[in-house]
């Protein structure tokens, strides 16, 4: 286990070690019901919760200043859609996936957070083209010309529009 004050990178692998070994409990104790003709608990099922639960309980820290990777790890799994969900102008929005826009002004539209915390929609792409991005001539003079070595924030339509290239 390891604290929050950690650099970045060391706390990325401790994360992914910390995860590693709560996992390997889990997977004794699928082996062991196999191994004694049962079938394991199914991702979801009461009996997987209760041993998602037990690993949270050997794994936590006593430490005020640190915290358990896998209960982090679970409750980003458990909480995904509420996390990238937001509402924009009274509708329930996904945040940062393109989609479509049949009617609109421009081919593709996206919802993103800006810096101020509201929720805007990024629009990009132009409708009346086709981009032909598996051209790889195409694709390295489109990503050239719109430098998308650097395309800038994701409230920008060219950082949307070069990701999609």
């Amino acid at each position: 286990m390891h604290t929050i004050n950690d650099d970045g990178a060391n706390e990325f692998q401790q994360v992914q070690a910390d995860v590693e070994e709560a996992s390997k409990g889990l997977w004794a104790n699928i082996r062991a019901k196999k191994a004694r003709g049962e079938k394991p608990a199914r991702k979801g099922s009461e009996d997987y919760k209760k041993a998602v639960s037990s690993a949270k309980r050997i794994n936590a820290m006593d430490e005020t200043d640190s915290y358990c990777p896998n209960c982090l790890a679970e409750y980003i799994v458990e909480n995904y859609n509420k996390l990238n969900e937001a509402e924009y102008q009274g509708r329930k929005v996904s945040l940062g996936k393109p989609f479509l826009t049949p009617g609109g002004p421009k081919k593709r539209s996206v919802y993103v957070k800006n810096d101020k915390g509201n929720i805007i929609k990024v629009n990009f792409g132009d409708p009346n083209m086709r981009i032909k991005k598996s051209n790889p001539g195409r694709r390295k003079s489109y990503r050239a010309r719109h430098h998308c070595q650097s395309p800038g924030p994701r409230t920008k339509a060219n950082y949307w529009s070069c990701k999609q290239w």
